[in-house]
């Protein structure tokens, strides 16, 4: 079989496949296009999910009719000359064009603004018309029509149109969200318009409008720098988290991308204080040498390398903790706003449905139940007498003496009451706090264990008579294997045996502690990580999983100075705003919002 040459129609077609996967993809490029030819007010309309219409238009600087002729052509482009290592603009390989020309119906109209008239060329399945005159405001419409018909194989892997629009309004978040100064619209009759107005150099405002008014709130800014490389933007705190990863951007040298070296390093940055299958909010902007970063992996341009991973993964990953650690406590603003929206105007406990009433209270049954493993055993209250012994959810004696009035020095305020044997309400000075005392604590004793971790000096303290736990001889192995580590913890094991552990010393931080259910905890946790990677990339799960057994219990009566005290250590400890699990520890709700639930605002 003789080798030929294939037809420049074809070879644009195949061209194509990569660089135009589908609708967003083509969105995409002429955004781009209009981006570079320093358009601020860009235009985008479609129609059967970008499929039917895809219409762009800018009011960038234009084309005249000899670059029009050229712009229709492969590998024809005005952002680079010779060098791949010095790209400072979205597009650099000159395919969008008539890769899109080559499988749909392409009509791309332009007028410089010094021009006294427009031009227009037409691509048909990749047949090119001669360069007309035509009518054009300065600027360029580039109208897509028909995509793929001259390819109908390709769009049988196309999905819905509504699927397909979704993915075009997600190409236009991240460019909005990449250039704030510029205006986006986007319409079509296969959609509602979505408007993202100029904000100049306001970036947070622009990712308000794209993220929600509610970011603004749970956004904590990132500055870092490391060896060149500067890292920008913003992190919603840890409890403000979403279902997916879509609400995370990530750009460099303002080219939105979708790394994955970035995402997992957003991951890892998050890993002990979002909880498991959330995922946090966050726009990352890095910057720098063009040189140090390759843009042309794939045609599409999405992923990018770097020439040191190692270091833009630690500058995320450090930059994103050390903001958190900053300014990362504060529990996110949704929780009050979900706690409003749970009290239903007007409700009145006697206005319920009779069969709601004719059941007696139970404790098991209450939504309001403390956690404790032993509160099963408790009477109910029509079997005991009333007073404050035997009702301490509603005890007056935690109320604070003038001693403990409300400061604006501390910002979770002074306890005034403890709420069934786990909930702490505070006083602020302009509202009050809702404070889960076992998530809290949680929260404290783990970053203790962390810091112990990392001067691997952690207190101790000596059983009496050894702890001897029996386990298999695999998972023995297992934990004896990381025996030193567990030290540095303050949790002294011995083998005992073939088939048992002995442990000998538990963390001083944990107090009275669940030594049983805490090493086979640890075992089974280890035989999972150990498939897969050593256990010291999971000490901090490992210090987790320690701090939820030496915690605070639910269902525990606290003294007035001890829930003071641990609002206090809550102010001065780093990401305290939720547990290790991710949950909120507290929930703040403003004297406003409070009057607004009486009527009174």
């Amino acid at each position: 079989m003789s080798v030929k040459q294939l037809p420049e129609t074809l070879i644009n077609q195949i061209a194509a496949g990569e660089v135009i996967e589908r609708p967003a993809s083509a969105a995409k490029e002429l955004i781009e296009n209009a981006i570079d030819a320093g358009a601020s007010r860009i235009e985008i309309a479609t129609a059967g999910g970008g499929k039917t219409l895809l219409r762009v238009s800018d009011n960038g600087s234009g084309m005249g009719p000899e670059d029009l002729a050229l712009a229709i052509r492969r590998h024809c482009t005005s952002k680079i000359s010779a060098s791949l290592m010095d790209i400072r603009t979205l597009g650099f390989r000159g395919e969008a064009l008539p890769s899109i020309g080559s499988v749909a119906k392409l009509s791309v109209t332009s007028r410089r603004a010094g021009d006294a008239s427009g031009h227009e060329i037409s691509v048909l399945g990749g047949k090119v018309s001669p360069v007309k005159p035509a009518a054009a405001n300065a600027g360029t419409i580039v109208e897509v029509r028909d995509l793929f018909f001259a390819t109908p194989a390709r769009l049988k892997f196309l999905k819905t149109e509504r699927a397909e629009a979704g993915a075009i309004t997600e190409v236009v978040k991240r460019m909005a969200i990449a250039f704030p100064a510029i205006r986006f619209v986007l319409s079509g009759p296969d959609r509602s318009t979505l408007e993202f107005a100029a904000c100049g150099t306001d970036a947070l405002a622009r990712m308000a409008q794209v993220l929600g008014a509610d970011f603004r709130d749970n956004a904590i800014p990132l500055d870092a720098e490391r060896e060149g490389v500067t890292l920008t933007g913003f992190a919603g705190v840890p409890t403000f988290n979403r279902g997916n990863s879509a609400h995370q951007y990530a750009f460099v040298n303002g080219r939105p991308v979708q790394d994955k070296l970035i995402l997992q390093a957003i991951r890892a940055a998050y890993a002990d204080s979002v909880p498991m299958g959330r995922y946090p909010v966050a726009v990352l902007s890095l910057t720098l040498d063009p040189a140090l970063v390759d843009v042309n992996v794939h045609p599409a341009k999405s992923d990018v390398r770097f020439r040191d991973p190692g270091l833009v993964r630690g500058l995320i990953v450090g930059g994103i903790r050390e903001a958190l650690a900053r300014d990362g406590a504060r529990a996110a603003t949704t929780g009050a706003a979900a706690m409003m929206s749970s009290f239903r105007p007007g409700f009145s406990p006697f206005h319920r449905a009779p069969q709601a009433s004719s059941a007696p209270w139970s404790a098991e049954r209450s939504p309001s139940r403390p956690l404790s493993p032993g509160f099963g055993a408790m009477q109910e209250p029509a079997q005991r007498g009333f007073d404050v012994t035997a009702a301490p959810s509603a005890r007056a004696e935690a109320v604070m003496p003038e001693t403990a009035a409300p400061s604006r020095d501390f910002p979770l305020g002074a306890a005034r009451a403890q709420l069934h044997e786990n909930y702490i309400i505070a006083q602020t000075g302009d509202g009050l706090v809702i404070v889960d005392q076992h998530a809290a604590h949680e929260r404290l004793v783990y970053e203790a264990l962390r810091q112990s971790l990392a001067a691997r000096s952690a207190a101790s303290q000596m059983l009496l008579i050894p702890e001897i736990i029996d386990l298999p001889e695999e998972e023995c192995d297992r934990l004896m294997a990381h025996a030193e580590d567990f030290a540095a913890m303050g949790l002294g094991i011995e083998r005992f045996g073939p088939g048992a552990i002995a442990v000998r010393e538990t963390p001083a931080i944990l107090g009275e502690v669940n030594t049983v259910g805490l090493v086979r905890q640890l075992a089974d946790e280890i035989a999972e990580w150990d498939q897969a990677t050593s256990l010291s990339g999971k000490l901090d799960y490992v210090a987790a999983t320690m701090a939820c057994h030496g915690s605070v219990r639910s269902g525990r009566r606290l003294k007035p100075e001890e829930m003071n005290a641990l609002l206090r250590k809550m102010e001065a400890t780093p990401g305290s705003g939720q547990c290790n699990h991710g949950r909120p520890t507290y929930i703040e709700l403003k004297l406003a919002d409070i009057e607004r639930l009486f009527g009174r605002s």
